[in-house]
């Protein structure tokens, strides 16, 4: 039977008109890549005034180095420069042009090492991704920022690009161009934002502490983290891919080439669990069959033949060796009391992480408060748990908001 009272369609609503594409304001840079250019754009840089926007391009995907192929700046009163650093041993001279300016960066920690690297080293920051996160915006990718806050669309459909390509193509550099090209106005109005939220200090800490960033802490056994390792049974085939693993690696920062383009990780495990006794069989394996891998058969068999040969004291552990704490999901049956100490904590950095409007992560390193939970002080207050979180990397800010509320979870 028919409904009797029908109810009315919704008028829908029409999707909201795309936002203006985000464009230069200058004419496209020509790229700096002679000591004469370099020069100007060093003088250029000191004539200008207020702080420095800057990015680099790195080719990741590409390359085994993680140096930067394209460095971006611009300035009030200076306009746009990409420079290109390859040709130069180091760019020192830009960066006492720099001098003091404030640096203005997204994600700084991707991009200070291989700035440091040809020498150019900030003496004040200012990280719009590291702000946005501190403000809680649920997206804090520069295109989303500038969507939010400036109403203009970014494209990065380059961002995965060859960087070391040369020539670099135009629509690259104009990609390139523009990441810097609003970085100035960006960081005004988060700056505003974080004052208005109380939270400028906080975010003064936190640049303060990414002056003296140099990398994320080098992993051990990094052969370990080859995609595949499920399907890898005992440690006669671990040690194959650790073997494989290293031989593939040397090979690969030698040709200054990404591990996977030298052979992939799906062909590794592969040889690791057929265990070839023999070249023959070796290149009889279907990873092997292209010309790229084939080039090297002679590393990957002497590799497979010294693994094959390791006593067994010598073969790796089915599991990784660590000197941290386990992982805390087999927290709960074998050690049930830091289990206990783990989840009051967790639940005391939530509940602040929410009253002030915080990722937790933002809050606390998850790290910090594992390593508390599983061996807290001997004697637990305020002034131990302090010590623990500052050794550990905590700025005063974070400390006074959690050091009281984990004093109290731990005991």
């Amino acid at each position: 039977m028919p409904d009797q009272n029908p109810v009315p369609d919704r008028p829908v609503e029409p999707p909201a008109p795309p936002s203006p594409p985000l464009t230069l304001r200058d004419p496209l840079p020509p790229v700096v890549d002679t000591a004469a250019a370099l020069a100007e754009t060093c003088a250029a840089v000191a004539r200008g005034s207020g702080p420095v926007a800057l990015d680099a391009e790195r080719a990741s995907g590409y390359r085994y180095s993680q140096r930067a192929y394209l460095v971006q700046l611009r300035r009030e009163g200076s306009g746009t420069h990409l420079v290109d650093p390859i040709g130069f041993g180091g760019l020192e001279d830009l960066d006492d042009a720099i001098g003091d300016a404030e640096w203005i960066l997204h994600a700084a920690t991707q991009d200070l090492p291989c700035l440091a690297e040809i020498g150019l080293r900030p003496r004040a920051l200012f990280d719009t991704e590291h702000a946005g996160r501190l403000l809680n915006l649920p997206r804090v990718g520069l295109a989303t920022l500038v969507e939010h806050f400036l109403g203009r669309s970014l494209a990065k459909e380059h961002s995965a690009a060859d960087w070391s390509t040369r020539p670099l193509p135009e629509p690259w550099l104009v990609y390139a161009a523009l990441d810097v090209e609003v970085l100035v106005e960006l960081r005004d109005l988060l700056d505003a934002e974080l004052r208005e939220a109380g939270k400028r200090e906080w975010a003064a800490q936190d640049f303060e502490a990414l002056l003296s960033f140099t990398g994320p802490p080098e992993k051990t056994e990094r052969w370990r983290r080859t995609s595949g390792m499920h399907r890898v049974r005992g440690r006669r085939t671990l040690a194959l891919v650790r073997a494989l693993w290293l031989t593939r690696d040397e090979i690969a920062e030698h040709r200054d080439t990404t591990p996977g383009r030298i052979l992939p990780d799906a062909a590794l495990v592969e040889i690791a669990t057929a265990a070839p006794q023999d070249m023959a069989t070796l290149k009889g394996l279907r990873g092997l069959r292209g010309q790229g891998p084939r080039r090297y058969l002679s590393q990957w068999h002497d590799a497979v033949e010294n693994a094959l040969a390791l006593p067994e004291a010598d073969l790796p552990t089915v599991g990784q060796r660590t000197d941290g704490p386990p992982p805390p999901r087999a927290w709960v049956d074998k050690f049930p009391e830091a289990a206990a100490r783990l989840a009051r904590c967790r639940d005391a950095v939530t509940g602040l992480a929410e009253e002030h409007d915080l990722p937790t992560e933002n809050l606390i390193s998850p790290h910090l408060v594992r390593a508390l939970a599983w061996e807290p002080p001997a004697e637990v207050s305020t002034a131990t748990v302090s010590s623990v979180l500052r050794d550990g990397g905590a700025r005063p800010w974070q400390i006074d908001l959690v050091g009281d509320p984990l004093v109290e979870a731990l005991v």
